[in-house]
C-alpha cells in the first residue's frame, strides 16, 4: 500500500514536469503564432480593396499573356499547392456547413420509393 502511494506521488511529480516542460516548450512559439494569425488571417479591411483589385487584374493579364508559361517548377509547384490548400479548405467548409459528407437535404426534392 505504501509503495502504491509513492509509485503515485513519484507519478503525480512526473506529470507536473512534463507539463511545465510542454508549457515552456509552447508559449514562444504559440506567441509567434498570434503574432502572424492576427495579420494573416484578418479579412481585407476597405483601404486594401485597391490592392486586392490590382492582384486581381494581375492574375488576369498574366493568364491572357502567357506568363504562367515561365514560371520556374519550384514556382509552379507552390502555385498548385496553394490552389489545393483553397480547393480543401472550400471542400471542408461545405462538409461542415451541410452536415453530410454527400449532398445537400433539399425538402420535396428527393421521392423515396414505395
Amino acid at each position: 500500500m505504501a509503495q502504491a502511494a509513492q509509485k503515485a506521488g513519484g507519478l503525480a511529480t512526473r506529470l507536473v514536469n512534463t507539463a511545465k516542460g510542454i508549457q515552456s516548450y509552447s508559449t514562444p512559439r504559440l506567441q509567434t503564432f498570434w503574432k502572424y494569425a492576427k495579420v494573416e488571417l484578418r479579412p481585407p479591411t476597405l483601404s486594401e480593396m485597391p490592392q486586392v483589385q490590382e492582384g486581381i487584374n494581375n492574375i488576369i493579364v498574366s493568364a491572357r499573356t502567357g506568363k504562367w508559361k515561365k514560371l520556374t517548377v519550384k514556382e509552379s509547384l507552390i502555385n498548385s499547392v496553394i490552389v489545393l490548400e483553397c480547393i480543401f479548405c472550400f471542400t471542408l467548409g461545405e462538409i461542415i456547413g451541410k452536415r453530410s459528407l454527400v449532398g445537400y437535404n433539399i425538402p420535396g426534392a428527393f421521392y423515396p420509393s414505395s
